[in-house]
């Protein structure tokens, strides 16, 4: 919400400040709390720093003064993300916070939605139930009260620095917005601004939703004069409430119109529009009365189908890309569209993934084209999670879509991973190395790497006549040696030059993340965690996480050490190119009894140029 000179100005008169100096989303209430703060002779932080040519390190601040401050900060923002780094900033900065949270709470999945973002600017996402379970964050939210901890843990983010942390709910009159976190160490000498604070951003939360309301006047879309999204989410939660009391089934068909943007460039944006008005008009005229279509996205139309199954709608989605492949278009040819679908319940039983599996077979009936003229109309139970193209499509939706309401693909994949029924030892390792090929693929440089890391220790296994169990667990486990790094924030595994001391110390964390977020809910799993945690302890002592020394680490995280150090040398980086088979070997073999066991070492050089053909 942009704050100008034509917003309502606050009673200025009553409060002896002039007009030109007043914010208009501070009411006279709040102005009074800034008059108590006046009242401290001690010096705080909020004030000293921000800006040192204008504001005082120290000392009482006056009303004007820090209205004129608060202003500074909120000028010119007109959203919650652009307000939420101000005070990010502000917190970080100026009051040495090493964290902070920003939460809405959303009231058709009944949870908080989290943005955390540490010291270093890194941001993550989490969703946090409001469901009864009494946690820090539920206890702020429902007593509207501050809530002040000893430790973070209750983020569940494993590289966050260890600190207390304040959650103070975001209230707005009678109602709660969600929650501000700070981790602050000394937060109760600062508590009052943060108190303020939360104040401040619960009413432009507020103010924000209600401009919007305004601007929303309709719930249909001009240009198809179908419903708009907000107004299919309405529908889509009463059909799906309707199918729980009548043990019905609801299905989602979401229709994407292929090639608009080429289109768009090609014809103008004229033609673009008119191919969307006629889908949407087909679409309307060939569904059920009880049957309700929408303008889902900007070429992508959706249809909630009430006691509909999935056969049923796939019959029905058969039929309309019939018509529209029927509908020729001057200069453009048939209309071509993308299809998916999912049910409720069978395909799941949350709103928000129903969504996204439709979106998500969508994406991968975008990827098969074509069959005899007709679009390829793929359903949830037509493939499979783990497959690649279905990974790499359930990837795009949630990067396109889902990132406001707090949804992360990787975190959705190792719950998918952990509720995965594995039916054989095979579909066990076709599973585990998908898995680990997504991780991979989060970084260019390491594409392959937990593959051929498995190939390498595997050989290295072999050659030291361990038995055959030892081998294929090696093998398993040197696949997921690195799944750790589902826990690390892009920019720091991506970054292209040397790591910073913090920096690192997030990045070596990920073998204890690997360990416990991931393998430790499986107990199938559990005999792979020494290789996962401690593939990184040195010979000597020197690694992480715990610095066991010489034969005190394990065997196999010790073979897995060697192929994971040898793969790393001869692959290509950001910062240099790979290196050739012999000076991968010669710096092995300078390492040996400091960093790897220097028996393995040697073994692992007498195998290595047989590798190399196959690298």
């Amino acid at each position: 919400m942009k704050f100008n000179s034509e917003t309502k100005k606050l009673d200025t008169e009553s409060q002896g400040i002039e007009g030109k100096q007043s914010n208009p989303i501070i009411p006279s209430d709040l102005v009074s709390k800034i008059n108590h703060l006046n009242s401290r002779t001690t010096a705080n932080r909020f004030y000293g720093g921000y800006n040192q040519q204008n504001w005082k390190p120290a000392g009482i601040v006056d009303t004007n003064e820090i209205l004129r401050y608060i202003n500074e900060v909120t000028k010119d923002k007109e959203t919650q993300n652009e307000l939420f780094y101000s005070l990010h900033n502000i917190f970080i900065n100026k009051m040495n916070a090493l964290f902070t949270s920003f939460g809405t709470y959303n009231e058709q999945s009944k949870c908080v939605n989290l943005k955390i973002i540490d010291k270093i600017g890194s941001t993550f996402t989490s969703r946090v139930l409001i469901n009864g379970h009494g946690t820090p964050i539920e206890t702020a939210f429902k007593s509207k009260e501050p809530v002040f901890v000893d430790n973070n843990s209750f983020l569940n983010i494993h590289y966050l620095s260890a600190s207390a942390a304040a959650i103070l709910p975001l209230c707005a009159g009678e109602k709660c917005l969600g929650v501000m976190i700070v981790g602050d160490n000394n937060y109760e000498s600062s508590s009052e601004i943060y108190k303020l604070m939360s104040s401040y951003l619960a009413l432009f939360i507020q103010n924000k939703e209600l401009s919007d309301k305004v601007l929303l006047n309709t719930h249909t879309d001009a240009l198809t004069n179908l419903n708009n999204h907000r107004k299919f989410q309405e529908i889509l939660t009463q059909e799906i409430d309707k199918a729980n009391r009548t043990d019905t089934k609801t299905s989602v068909v979401i229709f994407d119109i292929n090639n608009i943007s080429q289109i768009n460039k090609d014809f103008g944006p004229a033609k673009g529009d008119e191919i969307i008005k006629l889908v949407s008009d087909k679409i309307k005229q060939n569904i059920r009365n009880n049957d309700s279509a929408a303008r889902y996205g900007g070429d992508e139309i959706a249809i909630v189908l009430p006691d509909t199954n999935t056969d049923d709608a796939k019959y029905l989605a058969e039929y309309l890309t019939y018509t529209l492949s029927c509908c020729l278009v001057d200069g453009v040819g048939p209309i071509k569209v993308s299809v998916g679908i999912a049910t409720y319940p069978d395909s799941t039983k949350d709103q928000e993934k129903l969504l996204i599996l439709a979106e998500q077979a969508m994406y991968i009936s975008k990827s098969k084209g074509y069959k005899n003229g007709m679009s390829t109309i793929v359903c949830t139970n037509d493939f499979d999670f783990w497959d690649d193209m279905a990974l790499s499509s359930f990837a795009s939706v949630i990067a396109k879509r889902h990132s406001q309401i707090g949804i992360n693909f990787d975190e959705e994949l190792v719950n998918k991973f952990h509720n995965e029924e594995i039916i054989s030892q095979n579909h066990l390792i076709e599973v585990v190395t998908s898995l680990a090929s997504a991780i991979d693929a989060k970084d260019e440089y390491t594409k392959g790497h937990s593959s051929s890391v498995s190939r390498y220790s595997e050989a290295l296994a072999r050659s030291l006549n361990l038995p055959e169990k030892d081998v294929e667990r090696i093998k398993l486990g040197a696949i997921l040696h690195d799944i750790g790094k589902i826990g690390i924030p892009e920019n720091v595994l991506k970054k292209p030059s040397r790591l910073t001391d913090e920096e690192w110390e997030i990045m070596k964390q990920h073998p204890t993340i690997g360990a416990e977020k991931v393998l430790l809910p499986n107990e199938s799993l559990h005999d792979l965690i020494p290789i996962v945690k401690y593939h990184h302890e040195h010979w000597d002592g020197s690694g992480y996480p715990e610095k066991l020394k010489g034969e005190e680490i394990p065997l196999a995280a010790r073979i897995v050490s060697v192929a994971d150090a040898y793969h790393a040398l001869i692959s290509d980086r950001p910062y240099r190119k790979g290196l050739s088979v012999e000076k991968a070997c010669e710096i092995l073999k300078l390492g040996a009894g400091i960093q790897w066991d220097k028996r393995l070492v040697d073994e692992f050089i007498n195998i290595a140029p047989s590798l190399a053909a196959n690298i």
